[in-house]
């Protein structure tokens, strides 16, 4: 096998969530991928595209942005090389102009959907189709009507996607997991649907308690201790809702 070859396969096993292909499908789907570089700031996806064609982030990162309830534009995935996720199925009157945006200059592989699920899993397109949208359903509905974390409360949603980065963007640090991206305090904002100055705000408080801590510039998350956190404020409040409904039987 040629060297070009050898690489770019090795490259494709490093990817997070294609990493399970063997070496054969690797090798078959870096053949048959069609590479481009998209600039920084350039649109990588859009709903205008084909969703039949696959999307690979070879190199660089993305981020998935869509309109708010207000026509404004706000970051709701950060996404790290590998499988771009495809955007939510359309729903009948609410449009949300999906897009997948590069941070940095990106490296992008394009396939067609239908050569991509023959390669990985040996099965048609369609039925691949089929049986997602059977097993799955529309989970998208639900998590469109739970868009405020499933009513967690702003330091707990915070310490989630502190947690969501870490397992993406992180590489091991000797006082836990470092952020290779910049956590911009408007970034996390949008993530979590809160003001700028609160996001700060709690992340001075993060800090105080140990939760996070910084390495030059870069952020580093604890993520035992925010996971700890996490479990402690989860038993908090189901002991609060069970002594609120104590008080509300005595």
């Amino acid at each position: 096998m040629p060297a070009t070859r050898v690489s770019a396969t090795r490259r494709l096993r490093g990817l997070k969530n294609i990493s399970w292909l063997s070496a054969r499908q690797l090798d078959r789907l870096s053949n048959a991928l069609t590479v481009s570089v998209v600039e920084k700031r350039g649109i990588i996806i859009d709903e205008k595209h084909s969703h039949d064609t696959a999307f690979v982030l070879l190199a660089g990162v993305a981020r998935i942005t869509c309109r708010n309830r207000k026509g404004a534009r706000t970051l709701v995935i950060m996404v790290a090389p590998g499988m771009i996720p495809g955007f939510p199925p359309p729903v009948a009157g609410i449009s949300y102009n999906f897009r997948c945006e590069a941070v940095t200059v990106c490296r992008v592989g394009t396939i067609e959907l239908e050569a991509f699920v023959e390669i990985s899993l040996g099965v048609a397109s369609a039925d691949f189709k089929r049986m997602a949208g059977s097993y799955l359903g529309r989970w998208d509905l639900v998590q469109l009507r739970c868009a405020n974390f499933m009513s967690c409360t702003l330091e707990e949603r915070l310490a989630l996607i502190l947690l969501e980065l870490s397992e993406n963007f992180g590489i091991p640090d000797p006082k836990g997991i470092r952020l290779t991206l910049p956590a911009r305090h408007k970034d996390l904002a949008e993530l979590v649907g809160a003001s700028r100055p609160r996001i700060t705000e709690h992340l001075m408080m993060f800090e105080r308690k140990h939760l996070i801590s910084r390495n030059s510039r870069q952020l580093v998350v604890n993520c035992e201790r925010l996971e700890s956190f996490l479990a402690q404020t989860h038993i908090a409040a189901v002991d609060g809702e069970v002594g609120r409904a104590r008080r509300s039987l005595s």
